[in-house]
């Protein structure tokens, strides 16, 4: 059975209760912009499912983060809501023009500058030639790489190259962003750069975003909504929903509060899974 914990007293007053629980009824209001109803996945040949009978609503706008331990199906269940593999049962309901999707590796052209990257995307989806190089810059500059245009993947840091990938996942236009631990090959300080210039682009696009991690902290620092799977086989295990700020500081003890919560559950979910 799925357990949900409310954060309230830990991430803020009273009247952000109050509002986190207007967002949430206006929310209910609205058309889901990802549902997935009883998905199972299971490989041929494999004795056991990787995910058994997930439920899951996602609202437009929101920002949920895919928890747990290694194997227990995050990526499985990313690569489902994206279209790149079929469930073997159940469904799953994505907006008409599918997601964008952005991966641990930036998997830049290593031939192309930064600019011509996302200009390839826009191409991709029918932009007019004589509008990509204004509309990838304007990409660019709203991943804060404007002056790095000009530079190709091997002259980028891997900050760098991974904002690059943010742009032109942005480039593609879709309502749904898809993250498959895109900064878990970073060192800590550049995840916290980057950690913040999502949260701005978030806020800034209103993209759907599900964000797949293994990391508490960084599950605690950016999802409004935290899901967390269990292993063997891949199930929900717990969910929390943390009440909308203006922002949340790398710094701010909040964060190490809720990861402190989240922490002690999943090692209850590990050890129940064994």
């Amino acid at each position: 059975m799925t357990d949900t914990a409310t954060l309230t007293d830990q991430l803020g007053s009273a009247s952000l209760a109050a509002e986190a629980r207007g967002v949430g009824e206006a929310r209910a209001a609205e058309q889901p912009a990802i549902t997935i109803s009883g998905v199972t996945k299971q490989y041929r040949g494999a004795s056991a499912p990787v995910l058994e009978n997930i439920d899951l609503s996602i609202a437009p706008g929101e920002f949920v983060c895919l928890l747990g331990a290694s194997g227990c199906g995050k990526s499985t269940l990313l690569n489902l809501i994206a279209g790149l593999d079929a469930p073997t049962a159940g469904r799953i309901d994505v907006p008409r023009d599918g997601a964008a999707v952005m991966f641990q590796e930036s998997a830049l052209m290593p031939w192309l500058t930064a600019r011509r990257n996302v200009e390839l995307a826009l191409r991709l989806r029918g932009v007019r030639r004589a509008e990509r190089s204004a509309a990838a810059s304007e990409l660019l500059a709203t991943v804060g790489l404007e002056d790095a245009a000009g530079r190709r993947p091997h002259e980028l840091s891997g900050g760098m190259r991974q904002r690059v990938a943010l742009a032109r996942a942005l480039a593609q236009n879709r309502s749904v962003l898809l993250m498959d631990e895109p900064f878990a090959a970073l060192d800590a300080i550049t995840r916290d750069l980057l950690h913040d210039e999502l949260e701005s682009v978030w806020r800034r696009t209103g993209r759907t975003i599900v964000f797949v991690t293994h990391n508490v902290r960084e599950a605690a620092r950016l999802g409004q909504r935290i899901v967390l799977l269990a292993p063997r086989p891949g199930r929900i295990a717990a969910e929390w929903r943390l009440p909308d700020v203006d922002e949340r500081r790398a710094d701010d003890p909040r964060i190490d509060e809720v990861a402190r919560e989240i922490t002690a559950r999943l090692r209850e979910a590990i050890r129940d899974g064994r």
